[in-house]
């Protein structure tokens, strides 16, 4: 049993760990400061699912504001495990608002290492992203040059990334970053591909694809991104870890034939110009979470799909009132 900090644990990713982190054992003490970057009717309905379970506690306080973290900190004293889940997510609203991505994605992972250094907090899990491989040869490696990164996303994640090293450098903190590649599963972000196009298919309303679908992606089920992140807080001095679906990546256009045939509904696709921030395709090599953790993906998109299709149709009526 760990006393484990999960910031961000509304969000998509960040709930689903914290859901399983809680079913080994452990206490979880969870952190979020609710913005609408997307409705919160989504982050409240995920929040609910926790708020009754044994060992979870939940604070509402923004990683980015100092006075916050310390009075968390105070206030749960012997943490030992901080995952750094939070994050401003989302390439295209990265361009539009840039400040707001360098103010959590960097100065909120500053604050939280600097509280690691100064309780000496053992082991800190940052989740970074498959974007930060633009114009990379695939399939991925962790060693490759990531410093074109396309959008401000990428960038603040990449920043982030740097100051961990820095922080493991000098302060000798043990430090884990993961690299999600496109995640996906119920309660999925509404901005994201899956939940967009599952509702707007189901409902026979016209879907937006920039591109014309032949962007592909190496699409990896929230599950065994949650396991791959609680299998990362081990001990391993710094590593850089790639977590993918390691196979062929899947276009678009195949994700939207597989729902089309699971939902039994032919999709109203209009085609937009792609937008310059997009990489074409992600493939990760996953030799190296293979090698440190054990872990490979279990789960393949059919089936992470008909979970998902399964668990939107049990709740359609609150899914269908969460704005897109």
């Amino acid at each position: 049993m760990a006393k484990v900090l999960i910031t961000g644990v509304a969000g998509f990713i960040a709930h689903r760990t914290c859901e399983m982190l809680l079913e080994q054992g452990h206490i979880v003490y969870g952190i979020d400061n609710l913005n609408d970057y997307y409705d919160i009717k989504l982050k409240e309905f995920r929040l609910n699912t926790l708020k009754s379970k044994k060992n979870f506690y939940f604070s509402k306080i923004d990683i980015e504001n100092k006075s916050d973290l310390n009075w968390f900190f105070n206030e749960n004293p012997g943490i030992e495990i901080v995952l750094n889940l939070a994050a401003r997510a989302g390439v295209r609203y990265s361009i539009e608002n840039p400040d707001i991505y360098v103010s959590t994605n960097i100065n909120g992972t500053l604050n939280l290492l600097e509280k690691c250094r100064e309780l000496k907090i053992g082991k800190f899990v940052l989740a970074s992203t498959s974007s930060l491989y633009a114009g990379c040869e695939m399939p991925f490696k962790e060693n490759l040059n990531t410093n074109k990164p396309l959008s401000p996303y990428a960038a603040t994640k990449g920043a982030a990334e740097s100051l961990c090293y820095s922080y493991h450098h000098l302060y000798g903190i043990d430090i884990s970053v993961v690299r999600y590649f496109t995640v996906y599963g119920p309660m999925s972000r509404p901005d994201m591909a899956q939940f967009r196009f599952m509702r707007l298919i189901d409902n026979a309303e016209e879907l937006t694809l920039y591109g014309d679908g032949t962007f592909s992606r190496d699409f990896t089920y929230i599950d065994d991104i949650a396991e791959g992140t609680i299998l990362a807080t081990k001990k391993l001095g710094f590593e850089i870890i790639n977590l993918g679906g390691g196979k062929n990546p899947i276009s678009i256009n195949q994700m939207i034939a597989i729902l089309e045939d699971q939902l039994g509904t032919k999709a109203k696709i209009k085609y937009l110009k792609a937008n310059e921030a997009d990489m074409s395709k992600t493939w990760a090599d996953i030799s190296k979470a293979k090698e440190l953790l054990g872990w490979e993906p279990k789960k393949s998109l059919k089936e992470g799909l008909e979970l998902s299709i399964s668990h939107y149709m049990k709740n359609r009526s609150f899914y269908n009132s969460v704005e897109l």
